[in-house]
């Protein structure tokens, strides 16, 4: 193994092997965990205050409340073009870990209303908290090559195949979806769920450096 160093602080630096870089099980475990765990507080906080998230769930939402249907059958609908997407351009692994990272969100939300109550929520707060939240989340499953499926999975592939950065392009998603709700909520819902998609694009969009994160 052979030493660097730099010229402008001297320090020794010693090139890491691709083993030392890989991570482990209970890495990606811990991170997909706390990820779908962060998303689905996020998610909870939405609903309690009225408004909306993006993505796919969120196209789903819309859908539901526009027709009537299953909001479960819409979103695996939904989802299914991008499961296979997912499968066949990014990779085995990815998807499995997707699956599981979905699996743990549901729970999350089924769970988390017998859990954790609220008796006030402003909406302002829980668009800046819960975007943020919502950030977090996906930086944990994207870092452990995991999503939450649907729009994250094409703004991942955006991203790695054409240096697109992820968060601009799920701001985007986000900002065309949660526009579409105008017409089965309120405006004023609307605009914080458009503050929340903001702030949750802008956090991607600052903290998702790939080049400067080496772990696989």
């Amino acid at each position: 193994m052979s030493l660097t160093t730099t010229s402008s602080d001297h320090r020794v630096r010693l090139p890491l092997s691709p083993d030392a870089l890989r991570h482990g099980p209970l890495e990606d475990a811990q991170a997909l965990f706390t990820g779908s765990l962060f998303v689905g507080i996020a998610m909870l906080m939405f609903a309690q205050s009225g408004l909306l998230t993006g993505s796919t769930a969120g196209l789903a939402f819309v859908l539901h409340y526009a027709t009537g249907w299953p909001f479960g059958g819409i979103y695996f609908l939904i989802n299914l073009p991008f499961y296979w997407f997912a499968w066949t351009r990014i990779g085995h692994a990815f998807t499995v870990k997707t699956f599981v990272s979905v699996g743990i969100l549901s729970l999350v939300t089924v769970l988390g209303p017998r859990l954790i109550h609220i008796d006030y929520l402003h909406p302002g707060f829980a668009a800046v908290s819960g975007g943020l939240l919502m950030g977090a989340g996906l930086l944990f499953l994207a870092r452990h090559h995991s999503s939450l499926g649907g729009a994250t999975i094409a703004s991942l592939y955006l991203q790695d195949r054409y240096g697109i950065r992820a968060g601009h392009v799920q701001m985007a998603i986000d900002a065309c979806i949660v526009m579409l709700a105008l017409s089965v909520v309120s405006w004023e819902r609307v605009a914080w769920s458009v503050l929340a998609a903001v702030i949750m694009g802008i956090f991607l969009a600052v903290s998702h450096r790939p080049e400067r994160y080496l772990g696989r």
